[in-house]
């Protein structure tokens, strides 16, 4: 969500994608950690190839995408709903 997006939630909305947030991180952790675990299994395996890399690719979006949790918190804090 864009910050535009979050300021014209009410404040129980804004508490309910919190909410999902938190569960949907939990999640990307764990396929993270599977992810990683994947590419090192191959990497000590077979070496560098396409199923090392590959997987640390999925790896990065997960990551990058569940920085969206950090607008959500910004604005928690902003309304004082910690």
């Amino acid at each position: 969500m864009e910050p535009q997006d979050l300021k014209a939630l009410t404040d129980e909305q804004l508490l309910e994608e919190h909410k999902k947030l938190k569960k949907s991180n939990t999640f990307n952790a764990f396929l993270i950690g599977a992810f990683v675990g994947i590419a090192l299994y191959s990497g000590v395996k077979n070496g560098l190839g396409f199923f090392t890399v590959f997987p640390l690719f999925f790896a990065y979006l997960l990551f990058t995408g569940s920085k969206k949790v950090k607008g959500v918190k910004e604005e928690l804090k902003a309304r004082n709903l910690n």
